[in-house]
């Protein structure tokens, strides 16, 4: 797989309370983010791969969700998030 164990455990120990914290919302949103841009430069490549369309497509929706969730939680975690992660509305 391209993302090895280590790799997420530097994603959660960056975006979480800790490296094995994989349940915080955080956490969650960080893996999505690297995993959709992985997804995004194969499709530059693959155009006609819609498999992996369909599921950037889901990641994003799941991605979203997640940020919906956080906004209504907690403002200030989820300015937090997106400013540290790039991401805007």
């Amino acid at each position: 797989m391209y993302l090895s164990q280590e790799a997420k455990e530097k994603i959660f120990e960056k975006h979480g309370k800790s490296k094995k914290d994989t349940g915080s919302a955080e956490g969650q949103i960080a893996l999505f983010t690297y995993r959709i841009e992985h997804l995004t430069k194969h499709l530059k490549n693959n155009q006609k791969d819609f498999n992996t369309e369909r599921s950037l497509v889901m990641l994003v929706g799941k991605r979203r969700s997640l940020l919906d969730y956080l906004m209504k939680k907690d403002i200030l975690r989820y300015r937090a998030i997106i400013k540290e992660l790039g991401l805007r509305k």
